[in-house]
C-alpha cells in the first residue's frame, strides 16, 4: 500500500473500434446530459455540481446542456439515463453513484461517453470521478479535536457507504492526532437531502453531549442546531458560513467547475478517454476559510497539516485499528487514496458506522 494527495487513475483497455467520441465534434453539435441526486437549489451537493454546468455552458456557450435533478436510485433512473441518450446527448454525467442503472445504459450505448460521480466503474465508454474530501476532513478534525470540550464529535451521513466512512474516518483521525481521548459518534438518516431528519439526527446528538457536528449532507440542517445549541459545527459542499457564523468553524468544499470543463474540452477534441479520476486537495476540494470564532491558533495547528498535504504527505498511516479492535494498518503502512475510497469499516472511537 502506498499514496499521497495526489491523484490516482484506473485506464481500461483501448476498444477494437473507434467509438464516435474519440472523433471530434463541433460545439454547435454537442449535447451533454446532466443526471442530478437532489434538487440544484439544495445549497449542497447538486447546487455545487450545477455551478459545473453553468461554467460548460460560460465556456462553450453553443453547447446544448440538459439536466433533471432528483434522479433516483430505482429503475427510473435507467430511464432517465436512456433519454439523454435518446435525445442525442455524446456525454452524460451521473452526478453521484448508480451503479449498474448507469453501467446498464453504458453498455448498450457505446457511442456516448459517460461519467459517474462516486463510481467504481471503467469500461470502454464509461468513467468515474470523485472528491479526495478525506484531507479536508482531517484538516478540519484537527480543528474539532482542538475545539471540543465534552470530546464527542457528532456526525451526520446518510448511509453506511465508503464515502460516509471516509470522511467520519479522516476527521475523527485528524482529532485524535491532536486529542486522543476523542470519539466520534455517527447517525445515518438513509437520505441525502432531508432537513427534517437531519435537524433531528443532530438534535439526538447534542442530546448525547456531542458538541462539535459534522457531516456528509447536502444541506445546511444541522449547523441550525448547532446555533440554537451553542456547538460548533463543520458543513460539506460549499461554504455555509451564512447560515450561522456563530457556531461555522469551516466546511469542506468542492469545486468541480474546472474539471467539467475539461471533460467537456476532450470531448470536443475526440480526446477523452474513460478512466476513474480523483480531484485533490487545492484542485476540485478543499476547506473553507476558517469562521468567525476558530482561535487563530487552531487555525494555525490546522493549517500546518494542510500545508504538508499539499506538498504530498499522507497521513492515513498505521497503525489503525477499527472500531472493533482489529489492526487494519500495520504500523510503516500508508493507506492508497483507492484504498480510503473503498473504505468499509470505521477507526477506533467511531461508533454508530457498522
Amino acid at each position: 500500500m502506498a499514496g499521497a494527495a495526489g491523484s490516482g487513475l484506473l485506464r481500461p483497455a483501448r476498444a477494437a473500434a473507434t467509438p464516435a467520441w474519440r472523433r471530434p465534434l463541433a460545439e454547435a453539435d454537442a449535447i451533454i446530459g446532466f443526471g442530478h441526486t437532489g434538487p440544484i437549489t439544495d445549497g449542497g451537493w447538486s447546487m455545487v455540481h450545477d455551478r459545473g454546468v453553468q461554467a460548460v455552458r460560460r465556456e462553450f456557450p453553443k453547447i446544448r446542456t440538459i439536466y433533471v435533478e432528483s434522479v433516483p436510485y430505482s429503475a427510473d433512473a435507467t430511464r432517465i439515463f436512456r433519454q439523454f441518450v435518446a435525445e442525442g446527448a455524446q456525454m452524460v454525467f451521473a452526478t453521484s453513484e448508480y451503479g449498474d442503472f448507469i453501467k446498464d445504459v453504458s453498455d448498450r450505448a457505446p457511442d456516448v461517453a459517460f461519467m459517474e460521480c462516486d463510481g467504481t466503474n471503467v469500461t470502454g465508454n464509461l468513467g468515474w470521478y470523485y472528491v479526495a474530501h478525506w484531507y479536508a476532513s482531517y484538516v478540519i478534525g484537527i480543528a474539532a479535536g482542538l475545539m471540543t470540550r465534552t470530546g464527542k464529535i457528532g456526525f451526520l451521513g446518510a448511509f453506511p457507504i465508503p464515502s460516509v466512512y471516509a470522511s467520519a474516518n479522516a476527521t475523527l483521525l485528524g482529532a485524535q492526532s491532536v486529542n486522543p481521548s476523542v470519539t466520534l459518534q455517527s447517525i445515518t438518516i438513509n437520505a441525502w437531502f432531508d432537513p427534517q431528519a437531519a435537524t433531528q439526527a443532530a438534535t439526538a446528538l447534542a442530546d448525547n453531549g456531542c458538541d462539535f457536528l459534522c457531516g456528509i449532507m447536502d444541506e445546511p440542517a444541522y449547523l441550525r442546531v448547532a446555533v440554537q445549541r451553542g456547538l460548533k459545527a463543520a458543513m460539506w459542499n460549499t461554504g455555509m458560513l451564512d447560515y450561522g457564523p456563530e457556531a461555522y468553524v469551516s466546511s469542506v468544499t468542492l469545486d468541480f467547475n474546472d474539471f467539467y470543463v475539461s471533460q467537456v474540452r476532450n470531448l470536443l477534441a475526440g480526446t477523452w478517454q474513460p478512466q476513474g479520476r480523483f480531484l485533490t486537495l487545492g484542485h476540485g476540494v478543499d476547506r473553507d476559510a476558517w469562521g468567525p470564532t476558530v482561535p487563530v491558533e487552531v487555525a494555525r495547528q490546522a493549517d500546518a497539516m494542510r500545508t504538508r498535504m499539499l506538498a504530498g504527505y499522507n497521513p492515513f498511516r498505521g497503525p489503525i485499528h477499527d472500531n472493533h479492535g482489529r489492526l487494519r494498518v500495520p504500523e510503516g503502512v500508508t493507506l492508497s487514496d483507492l484504498e480510503i475510497y473503498h473504505s468499509d469499516w470505521a477507526v477506533a472511537g467511531v461508533s454508530g458506522l457498522e
